[in-house]
């Protein structure tokens, strides 16, 4: 799978998990150049704290279109520290 925005691969891997319709992307897959640490948080119920990534392409950016769980709950410890997209940011095969 492959995560692609501003026609740049953001991520790419066969190992994604999907959880709720989402494609989690390991982290060793993720292309670091692309994301800048936001301070953004959301709470899921059951997945946890989700701390979110800004999108950096040719100077344009995608504010919080990528988050992370990096200490899911119990249930979510799987995709511990992958990365999902949303925002305009296409997933695909």
């Amino acid at each position: 799978m492959k995560a692609i925005w501003n026609h740049q691969v953001l991520a790419e891997s066969a190992d994604t998990i999907i959880v709720e319709g989402n494609h989690y992307f390991p982290p060793e897959s993720i292309n670091r150049a692309y994301f800048q640490s936001s301070d953004s948080q959301t709470a899921c119920p059951w997945k946890g704290l989700a701390s979110y990534y800004s999108i950096v392409v040719d100077g344009q950016e995608n504010t919080d279109a990528a988050w992370t769980y990096r200490n899911p709950s119990a249930p979510a410890q799987k995709i511990k520290n992958y990365v999902a997209f949303w925002k305009g940011v296409q997933i695909q095969p």
